[in-house]
């Protein structure tokens, strides 16, 4: 019987270990979302227009993932009429009027290319170093907002700073003490 044990208990830490070592070239998952309803997910329906059969097959275009389709080729527009927006506003007509000052601003001192992969390198790697504790990541356990805490914006303290140098802060909330006064 002690054997028994004794061999439950190895294989049950040879298990752990093996859980332990995952390979790193895993991409970490920090947030871990279930639906807690048997029901359809009323998100996952899109209304489609009716398929057509097209005249040749041999015609067809080869597919493209993430581009268009015959049968739908601008969804995106479409969603956006249906919503009452305006389609034409998707189409990418370089920096508006508006933003110019803006980027002029943000670039000077120089753009680095290559950022966007870059920060999704730098993002990954700050999972992998943040992916929960052992248990964590067994029971998937939601590691998300524990692993960016400290990159979060305490908003409080920031209004209270920006109230303090003198800028006007007409949309949030009073501050503490004209809350104290009201009745």
């Amino acid at each position: 019987m002690r054997s028994v044990t004794n061999t439950l208990g190895i294989a049950l830490v040879m298990a752990l270990a093996l859980a332990g070592c995952s390979r790193s070239d895993k991409t970490p998952e920090l947030m871990h979302l279930r639906s807690s309803t048997a029901g359809p997910d009323e998100f996952g329906i899109l209304p489609t227009k009716p398929l057509e059969m097209p005249e040749d097959l041999a015609q067809l275009p080869d597919p493209t993932p993430g581009g268009t389709n015959i049968t739908d080729p601008t969804p995106e527009a479409d969603a956006v009429a249906a919503l009452g927006g305006n389609p034409e506003r998707l189409k990418p007509n370089g920096v508006p009027r508006g933003d110019g000052a803006l980027l002029a601003r943000a670039g000077r001192f120089g753009t680095g290319a290559d950022i966007r992969d870059r920060l999704a390198e730098e993002d990954l790697q700050y999972r992998r170093d943040h992916d929960g504790r052992l248990l964590e990541r067994l029971f998937n356990v939601t590691v998300y907002y524990k692993a960016y805490r400290p990159m979060s914006l305490d908003k409080a303290a920031e209004l209270e700073r920006w109230r303090k140098a003198g800028a006007r802060t007409p949309a949030a909330p009073p501050s503490g003490l004209a809350q104290d006064v009201l009745p």
